[in-house]
């Protein structure tokens, strides 16, 4: 059910965009876009990705200029030539990208260009407070004085939302706030949102989870190749039509048929393993042709344990392929075992947005694809046109930048690269995130498709829907800790929350 406010005001603009163009390159990527944004309403946008929804998101919010077009503030025209520019008429956005300073704290994050002082100096302590009252307003406990660069990406994506929250706000505006968070903080969101609602605050939307677009908001807009294609009150559509406007046409069955059979050789074994300051005594078992999956809340201890398991972060503890014992002290010794972390940030540690789609394709795997210390082109772009069928990356040409495509081709072509290694075991971080429903679909299938071959694959996703249509079985973590596994009928959302919650612990 909507969370909505007792007494709602007669329907009032604040913010509307008008007949909005923008192009890049040559490319148009907005075309006459119309959207209003109403105080106390949430208007989601959809689309999939590469439809225009960021671009307009960031024009919107002052960080780009359209080509063509205006926006109205109350029905007076406003020009918007910077995000601070924005601040003064109240408008906020809430970035999908992270973008904070690594090396601040959450508190010096939240305040940065607006310190608050005490005479000549910065007041650390009333910046800490304040933060900490935004932080608890998510539902999170750390700490304002934590540095950035200790947090995980959820938490990062946090205090995004609390520094946009920070700012005096009439509009507010959330491109992919729930794309890295469980379900427990995701509804910590929707209830910030609802009181957004409440002050008469205009929220606008935009997510690939088409069912907490269906729960949370009033009105969606749907875009597809940067034009507006439907504008409809939510009550009148359910999440496949939506999906069915996003992409043109019917989509099949999400989720691949589920074929493990489990008697296959142990793959992986893991054993007492122990990662510093995040996981403790965590064993399992992964065998080939599975696709285990991982759950658990932001700070459980999910992406550590594997970053342990693939030598991207210090660990103890026992880990054994095929029966053998052996030991990984960095990402090198991991690949040598077979084993590859495909990281849940693509943008800040999967890909070189600076660099052309080749170089990103071959960067994993310089030694299969150099001779005598020298990089064999010819075998390079042979890979690369591999890549690009079997995992259908959409780009013009390949010396477009990593950083020009879309979230979803993106994250295929990361895979593509991670799969250059001839990996057995393969760990999915959030495969997912940030990626509308049509590559999802592409990429269930990439992702069984590895299991129907013998690969063994775990998959680490903060969608349960997604672990329950796509896994075999999931562990699921709390505090640090295995608080149990689930499997057959037993995998549901419900058992699957009362583990990540510390409610119930059950025997993996």
């Amino acid at each position: 059910m909507k969370p909505t406010p007792d007494k709602k005001p007669p329907e009032m603009t604040l913010l509307r965009a008008e007949h909005i163009s923008m192009s890049f390159s040559g490319v148009e990527v907005l075309k006459d876009v119309s959207i209003a944004c109403r105080a106390g309403e949430v208007h989601a946008i959809i689309g999939e990705n590469g439809a225009g929804k960021s671009t307009l998101m960031k024009i919107l919010g002052g960080y780009l200029s359209p080509k063509s077009g205006q926006l109205t503030e109350n029905g007076k025209i406003i020009t918007l030539q910077s995000p601070s520019a924005a601040e003064v008429h109240g408008i906020v956005l809430v970035h999908q990208e992270i973008l904070l300073a690594p090396d601040l704290t959450i508190a010096q994050n939240i305040f940065l260009g607006r310190e608050l002082t005490r005479g000549p100096f910065v007041n650390d302590r009333e910046m800490n407070a304040q933060a900490n009252v935004l932080l608890r307003g998510l539902s999170t406990d750390i700490d304002a004085d934590t540095k950035v660069s200790n947090l995980s990406i959820a938490n990062r994506q946090l205090v995004q939302i609390a520094r946009a929250l920070s700012v005096p706000h009439r509009v507010v505006i959330f491109d992919e706030p729930t794309a890295s968070l469980t379900l427990v903080e995701s509804e910590a969101l929707f209830k910030v949102i609802a009181s957004l609602k409440a002050q008469n605050c205009a929220v606008v939307y935009i997510s690939h989870r088409l069912n907490e677009v269906k729960r949370i908001s009033d009105i969606v807009t749907v875009l597809r190749d940067g034009k507006v294609v439907a504008e409809r009150l939510t009550s009148e559509l359910e999440p496949s039509e939506m999906a069915r406007l996003m992409v043109g046409r019917e989509l099949a069955q999400l989720y691949p048929p589920k074929q493990f059979v489990g008697k296959q050789q142990v793959a992986l074994e893991v054993d007492d393993f122990n990662v510093p300051g995040f996981v403790r005594h965590a064993s399992f078992q992964l065998r080939y042709g599975e696709i285990l999956g991982f759950a658990g809340l932001v700070g459980a201890g999910r992406t550590e344990l594997f970053e342990g398991i693939a030598g991207l972060r210090p660990a103890m503890g026992r880990i054994m392929r095929d029966g053998a014992e052996i030991k990984i002290a960095n990402f090198h010794q991991a690949e040598t075992a077979g084993i590859v972390y495909v990281t849940e940030d693509r943008k800040g540690k999967g890909l070189l947005l600076a660099s052309d789609l080749v170089m990103n394709l071959t960067l994993a795997a310089t030694r299969k694809f150099s001779r005598f210390l020298l990089m064999q082109s010819g075998a390079e772009r042979e890979a690369y046109r591999k890549a690009v069928s079997e995992f259908d990356i959409r780009a013009k040409s390949s010396a477009m930048l990593a950083g020009q495509l879309s979230g979803g081709n993106q994250q295929k072509l990361l895979f593509a690269k991670m799969m250059t290694m001839g990996p057995k075991v393969v760990i999915f971080d959030e495969p997912t995130r940030g990626v509308d429903i049509g590559a999802k679909g592409q990429i269930y299938e990439f992702i069984a498709g590895l299991a129907a071959k013998g690969m063994a694959v775990v998959v680490i996703s903060s969608e349960m829907p997604e672990l329950i249509g796509l896994c075999h079985r999931a562990i699921v973590m709390h505090g640090g800790e295995i608080a149990g596994e689930v499997a057959g009928d037993q995998m549901t959302e419900q058992e699957i929350v009362v583990l990540a919650t510390g409610i119930a612990r059950k025997a993996a």
